[in-house]
């Protein structure tokens, strides 16, 4: 009993740490501050607001839109267990993603891989809204889905080495499905339909934009 306490504490803290809502600003924060040529150029006061605004639009708001809803009490738990919980919250972040999406894609500082990330995301919430009428699709590794074709992508089509961005979005994308697994409530299935609904995102963002 123990051993089982440690390891869902560990894979809560996982799942904390590579949040859902948290994955559009690391992978931004890694165009802005380590890939060598997307924002070459640019002031760190620049990164700076661009960081934030893609973190308001993609964690802050989502992330009080569910605390409203737990205080309101159209929520049980802020963590939304059950898939009634997910319908508002889904739909909300829905609307803030294609917001930063659209603003995103219509300014051209913007590189082509900001925009693509950003278009799967609001994509993702699409899918993940459609899918949670059937299953409760995990949303963590929906989130992982869309991280690792991200950086698979990248690695495809960029002149500098991504071996090591890409083994570490494959080590956590694999990590996080392993917490999900130890820390809630899903079955394999709801896991494993999480990393392919992130996937498609990505792929068809790619295509898309």
């Amino acid at each position: 009993m123990a051993a089982k306490g440690i390891q869902r504490v560990i894979g809560q803290f996982i799942s904390i740490i590579f949040h859902p809502l948290f994955i559009p600003g690391y992978i931004t924060a890694f165009l802005l501050y380590l890939h060598p040529f997307s924002f070459a150029g640019e002031t760190d006061w620049y990164k700076t607001i661009k960081l934030l605004s893609i973190l308001i639009s993609t964690a802050f708001f989502p992330a009080f839109t569910v605390l409203l809803l737990k205080m309101l009490g159209f929520a049980k738990s802020i963590t939304l267990d059950s898939q009634m919980d997910r319908i508002i919250p889904i739909i909300a972040s829905m609307i803030y993603y294609f917001w930063i999406f659209y603003v995103s894609k219509n300014q051209p500082d913007n590189p082509p891989e900001l925009v693509e990330m950003l278009c799967a995301v609001f994509i993702s919430s699409i899918i993940a809204l459609t899918a949670n009428n059937f299953i409760k699709i995990s949303l963590h590794t929906m989130a992982m889905g869309v991280l690792a074709a991200f950086f698979v992508f990248m690695a495809w089509g960029s002149m500098i080495p991504m071996a090591l961005p890409l083994a570490a979005a494959f080590l956590v994308a694999g990590l996080v499905g392993t917490a999900r697994f130890m820390a809630s409530d899903h079955s394999v299935q709801e896991i494993v339909w999480g990393y392919i609904g992130g996937i498609v995102s990505m792929v068809i963002a790619a295509w898309v934009v």
